[in-house]
């Protein structure tokens, strides 16, 4: 077995048209700029991006493929340079049995399969050339098409207070959704860990992921995954979600749940920090709920029944104090790629090319140890100095 780099979650911003994809995203990040960025410079072994479902970015895939420049897989992905693509779908749902939409991931083996599923999905969204449309049928027949085709179906962002299972979707349970044997893993998101989730009983079966949800390039692996596998492959990545023949996650890295910005309660209005209404500053009588609270609200348990990887608190290199564009240009020159610097340089590397306190916070931010603020309310918390 071999441990690879892996994030799952990347929005295209643009298609081979200049026309939008997903509109949130930068209009530079491009299907095949993602791609470059994900395998030159951050040192991706394997990358999810989940607006594969529109005609125009199959297009380009199949461009890229009659060039050579793209190698289909046989066991599932396409082939980038050092980097493999698993072509996946990202879907609101809002079904009559959902208290407010929620968001998921689908991922297909093959330009074929997913070619199937744009076909199927086509019909049941407004606009197919966009990414995260709305789905109109209910969440257990998207499900059923996903494994109809031998996909894989991941709820997204899980507790973030907009558009996910237990933010929005449900008030206690996943099953008022979803089918709980036709969910492969679920996505933890940028304000909650594996110590936190594990507080809810009916996920201690699941496989916990942990992905960037990149809308731009810089974006790339601000949380990502190793996973023991064989090969980087779709066919492998599914066995190691279900932790079959040695496979599995090895390590989460995520930032820590306190720099997302959705971790605290909120006032609406002022963004100050609140446990009740009203707001003693501003006065107003409207709340965003927390991540932290929503989960105590739902905490059923204080303990796993599986053993859970480790999960390293850490941020992209951009957030590190000292590290701005031309710093971190002159590391990636010397080490190649993120990933590199982040996990194989050594001290004496690093203080060749940066300065003590640069090399300092690189270590602390390996080590889980730079201190934080914490985000709330839709504004990220920040790394604030050496912890």
């Amino acid at each position: 077995m071999e441990n690879f780099y892996v994030d799952l979650h990347m929005h295209i911003g643009r298609n081979k048209y200049n026309k939008p994809v997903k509109i949130t995203a930068s209009k530079n990040f491009t299907l095949t700029n993602l791609l470059k960025e994900a395998s030159d410079r951050k040192g991706m072994d394997m990358v999810g991006v989940i607006d594969c479902h529109a005609p125009a970015v199959l297009s380009e895939l199949e461009e890229h493929i009659e060039k050579g420049t793209a190698i289909p897989l046989e066991k599932g992905g396409i082939r980038f340079r050092n980097t493999t693509l698993i072509l996946g779908s990202e879907i609101e749902i809002y079904d009559s049995n959902c208290q407010g939409p929620i968001h998921v991931l689908s991922y297909f083996e093959s330009l074929e399969s997913m070619k199937k599923f744009s076909q199927w999905l086509r019909d049941r969204v407004t606009n197919i050339e966009l990414s995260t449309q709305r789905f109109y049928g209910s969440a257990h027949d998207l499900q059923d098409k996903v494994k109809e085709l031998n996909g894989l179906f991941i709820p997204a962002h899980i507790f973030t207070p907009f558009k996910s299972l237990y933010g929005k979707g449900v008030k206690s349970t996943l099953t008022e959704i979803l089918l709980p044997d036709l969910i492969d893993a679920v996505e933890l998101g940028l304000s909650s860990d594996t110590v936190m989730a594990d507080q809810i009983g009916e996920l201690h079966s699941y496989t916990f992921v942990t992905n960037s949800d990149a809308h731009s390039a810089s974006k790339i692996a601000r949380e990502y995954q190793t996973i023991a596998m064989k090969e980087a492959n779709f066919l492998e990545l599914k066995l190691a979600l279900h932790e079959k023949d040695g496979r599995g996650i090895r390590t989460n890295y995520g930032m820590n749940p306190k720099l997302g910005k959705y971790h605290t309660t909120v006032c609406e209005k002022c963004l100050h920090p609140i446990t009740e209404l009203p707001c003693t500053q501003c006065g107003s009588m409207r709340m965003v709920k927390g991540v932290k609270q929503r989960i105590e609200e739902l905490r059923t348990s204080d303990q796993t029944i599986r053993k859970r990887p480790p999960y390293v608190y850490q941020v992209p290199l951009d957030f590190v104090p000292g590290i701005g564009p031309k710093t971190l240009d002159k590391l990636l020159n010397t080490f190649g790629t993120e990933m590199s610097i982040i996990h194989q340089a050594t001290e004496e590397d690093l203080k060749r090319v940066v300065d003590i306190k640069i090399t300092d916070n690189i270590l602390a931010l390996r080590n889980g140890n730079l201190a934080i603020q914490q985000g709330g309310g839709g504004k990220y918390g920040k790394v604030i100095k050496n912890g």
